[in-house]
């Protein structure tokens, strides 16, 4: 079986750790390859997207100094998901697997072993679980859980507790190349195509230097764009909502009659203002759902590129494959 892996890893904003990232990362590849479970073609790609400090030159100076290190720069900053499939587009002609992992090193490295051996065993996607979640906060904790749980209850397909730390078979690569949404969901999107998975329960460390690139509105946005790319159960409710909105009004007519022929039709003008403003915040509501159903529609159709890489550094001997493999993405 050939055994080629390449790790594809985002970064933004990660001076601060790519050098220990880096380091730790060789450790890994060389026991991998010692106990014959990749090969030495193996390689390591960084992502830079769109970094306002010194990342892409450490990205740089990594390579210089050890071929291993491979580096993809965007021409802007295009966000988390597109930069890992950046990186994932890349390099599918050029392994045989690859995972995904961020920069931070709360994944843990060592689940990697394993992820390895599972791909060995014949799974085509290997999925990094967390067994617990002792470093976050309580609001972390609290508002990452119930995400999960919400996804389960609107119908979308997810792994519970796992994030963008993966392996992938370069077959299941292929597939997701025929995928073009432009409001990407990945853990979602794997799970779609299907094939032979298995999970790999992993403990997450803290995160090693920096900052979090995920505050809450960029994760409100992350759950928002998941919930509308992967489900269509909020339109569903709505319908729901107005048939049980329509029960209820033949009822409010049938009253209003009767309130008018016993001729005390002022008493009900409490409950006609309390209706008014019951039934246009659920218009209100229902309008702000669907448009944002009709703002992904709008965003899909213009068929814009989802990321555009301005410069990548790899061996030589990779460098037409390469190109060729990001073509037309």
């Amino acid at each position: 079986m050939n055994k080629i892996l390449y790790m594809v890893v985002p970064c933004y904003n990660e001076e601060e750790v790519l050098h220990e990232t880096a380091k730790r990362l060789t450790e890994k590849y060389k026991s991998l390859i010692q106990r014959n479970l990749i090969s030495e073609k193996s390689r390591v790609v960084f992502v830079d997207d769109g970094s306002k400090d010194n990342t892409w030159n450490i990205i740089c100076s990594l390579h210089e100094s050890d071929p291993i290190f491979s580096g993809i720069k965007l021409a802007r900053n295009s966000g988390h998901q597109n930069a890992v499939l950046a990186g994932l587009m890349t390099v599918r002609e050029l392994c045989d697997m690859a995972i995904t992992m961020d920069a931070d090193l709360q994944d843990d490295i060592n689940a990697v072993d394993e992820m390895v051996q599972k791909y060995h065993e014949g799974y085509q996607v290997v999925y990094g679980v967390r067994s617990a979640r002792k470093t976050d906060t309580f609001f972390k904790k609290f508002t990452a859980e119930s995400f999960y749980k919400f996804m389960k209850i609107m119908g979308a397909d997810v792994v519970y507790n796992h994030a963008d730390f993966r392996l992938m078979s370069s077959r299941v690569l292929a597939e997701l190349a025929n995928c073009r949404e432009v409001n990407l969901f990945l853990r979602g999107l794997v799970r779609t195509l299907g094939f032979k998975s298995c999970n790999v329960m992993y403990e997450r460390a803290e995160r090693f230097a920096g900052e979090s690139k995920y505050p809450l509105k960029k994760m409100l946005a992350f759950a928002l764009n998941a919930i509308t790319s992967f489900s269509t159960r909020p339109l569903r409710l709505i319908t729901g909502a107005g048939l049980f909105m329509f029960v209820i009004s033949i009822f409010a007519v049938i009253w209003t009659i009767c309130v008018k022929l016993t001729g005390n039709a002022e008493l009900g003008w409490s409950s006609t203002v309390c209706s008014i403003w019951f039934i246009g915040g659920l218009q209100i509501l229902a309008l702000g759902i669907i448009g944002e159903y009709i703002g992904r529609i709008y965003e899909e159709v213009k068929q814009r590129p989802r990321f555009i890489i301005e410069e990548f550094i790899n061996e030589s001997d990779d460098m037409e494959k390469l190109s060729q493999s990001s073509k037309g993405l």
